[in-house]
């Protein structure tokens, strides 16, 4: 019998394929649809810095993701996975691009909140071990299957924390896409900053990620 000859693959396939657009929100979807991409989410957002390391681009520089931040005066803020500004980009954007948060009817507010997580109920700021995101609930229901392993890969970054922040409460409801930071000494993610203190909105040239499968 010939001698066996082994078969080593050295390069697996990237399980997700990703691109980035610096644009205002609302041409930032339209231009991900066009080119067959779709807006990013937490988890697959995690997942990708996983593949491709915390050097790469993806894990250096922040961007928007799928979820929503959702501010219910007396109730809380929540993380959604019903989306409400990705269903209304355009005037979402347009109401950022008038200094306006884009405020939620009673049946948008609803719906947000079948799907979410409450966050906080006084919206102050707070920081999640990194140690900790596969018994946390928040980071369970951000990054999915995924919350242990997305732990291990900051904790491996010398990343202790992951902050979550917050803008102050509004007298109606209103939703504030999801910023999902970069990996510098922490990895935050946030509802953008105050207006009045200069914060960014839908409206500027702001990095939005995409993704196909």
């Amino acid at each position: 019998m010939g001698n066996m000859t082994n078969l080593i693959q050295d390069v697996k396939p990237r399980v997700i394929v990703s691109a980035y657009v610096e644009a205002p929100f609302d041409i930032a979807l339209k231009t991900f649809k066009k080119n067959n991409y779709r807006l990013i989410s937490l988890e697959e957002n995690a997942r990708l810095r996983m593949q491709e390391g915390k050097d790469a681009y993806c894990s250096k520089n922040g961007n928007w993701v799928k979820e929503d931040f959702i501010y219910v005066k007396g109730k809380g803020v929540y993380l959604s996975k019903n989306f409400p500004i990705c269903e209304n980009p355009e005037q979402a954007t347009a109401c950022h691009k008038n200094i306006q948060e884009f405020y939620l009817t009673n049946e948008q507010v609803e719906k947000s909140l079948e799907d979410s997580i409450l966050l906080s109920r006084n919206a102050n700021d707070f920081e999640i071990l990194t140690s900790d995101f596969k018994n946390n609930k928040i980071t369970n229901y951000a990054f999915g299957e995924h919350a242990e392993d997305y732990g291990k890969f900051l904790k491996e970054a010398e990343i202790k924390n992951m902050p979550i922040l917050f803008i102050s409460f509004r007298d109606k409801p209103f939703a504030r896409k999801a910023w999902f930071g970069s990996l510098d000494s922490r990895s935050s993610f946030v509802s953008c900053g105050d207006f009045e203190d200069g914060g960014e909105g839908l409206n500027l040239n702001f990095r939005s990620r995409g993704v196909k499968n």
